[in-house]
């Protein structure tokens, strides 16, 4: 019997289950070294209260928090389903990480930075680049110019940008690439899309997760789960486009497409056609009769925690 070929398990999966052990920091880092453009290593994953508290928290939604060798903080998080207010979503986990880690009392220049990395499987909106990078400037009303402000740093006057304060964000739309991988960012925004590896790559952190993120290497019930919640993304992806399809030509989007689309976001069945719904749930029965814990369940069909623990 011929070897099966090697298949990888895709980022949003992987970065919920497998990036955290620090044995496979590897593969994270090279992400970020490729996107900074500068070699980043992992210094801890952060443990913050938000991701403590109650499941209604807006801020559970962040999938790592990690800290640079210059101690700045970096937000990774995967979305695979339309959400309302989705921006907003992201400025507020921002703004909580930056409360969570200075201490009341704590002079603000011991704020650190933080990176913001959203990773995004679905529509966002209007754009022709797969990858968007936002920046705070200061710009002069009638100038031009960028503002520069003066700080104190180690007894000395120096001149900062506000940018070099500020968070910075960067939104990679995956479903957006199209092209044939050519720089080590092509690559890794297409194994980002597809789970595929170049066999010689040398990209940071492709190479690492071509040995870690084997499909095969995955328990038989892991990869069950594994299938199901790339199944349920591909029928929750048929569904919303359907509904915007139907809403364009029969004049019912507000009522129709809007509707199911938000049902989407919010990770309901309620929302989906019929029978697919019906799939989704059954599928969540047999993953629950196979002891998977409530929230695997939840990232591998996207319903709630809520819908299945009813099942």
């Amino acid at each position: 019997m011929g070897k099966l070929k090697d298949r990888y398990i895709r980022f949003d999966w992987a970065i919920k289950r497998l990036l955290r052990d620090k044995a496979n920091f590897a593969v994270l880092e090279g992400l970020l070294t490729v996107l900074f453009e500068d070699k980043t290593q992992i210094v801890e994953i952060l443990e913050s209260e938000g991701n403590q508290l109650a499941e209604t928290d807006k801020f559970n939604r962040v999938d790592i928090k990690a800290k640079n060798s210059k101690g700045e903080i970096i937000l990774v998080e995967v979305q695979n389903t339309r959400e309302v207010y989705y921006l907003e979503r992201i400025l507020y986990g921002v703004a909580k990480t930056i409360t969570e880690h200075i201490s009341l009392g704590e002079s603000y220049g011991n704020i650190k930075k933080v990176y913001s990395i959203s990773i995004v499987y679905f529509d966002l909106g209007k754009g022709n680049d797969y990858l968007y990078h936002g920046q705070n400037r200061f710009i002069g009303v009638h100038t031009s110019d960028e503002l520069q402000i003066s700080t104190k740093q180690e007894n000395a006057i120096l001149p900062k940008y506000p940018r070099e304060i500020f968070p910075e964000y960067y939104i990679i739309r995956v479903n957006e690439f199209d092209k044939v991988a050519k720089t080590p960012l092509e690559e890794w925004v297409n194994y980002l899309k597809t789970g595929e590896i170049e066999p010689d790559t040398k990209v940071p952190g492709l190479s690492e997760a071509r040995e870690k993120l084997k499909y095969y290497s995955m328990a038989p019930a892991e990869r069950y789960a594994y299938d199901e919640h790339l199944n349920a993304i591909m029928i929750q992806n048929d569904v919303l486009s359907t509904a915007k399809l139907e809403g364009l030509t029969e004049g019912r989007s507000k009522g129709l497409a809007e509707g199911r689309a938000e049902g989407l976001a919010e990770g309901r069945a309620e929302g989906l056609a019929e029978g697919r719904a019906e799939g989704i749930l059954s599928t969540a029965r047999n993953l629950k009769a196979m002891g998977l814990s409530i929230e695997d369940i939840s990232r591998a069909t996207g319903l709630s925690k809520e819908d299945i623990v009813k099942l």
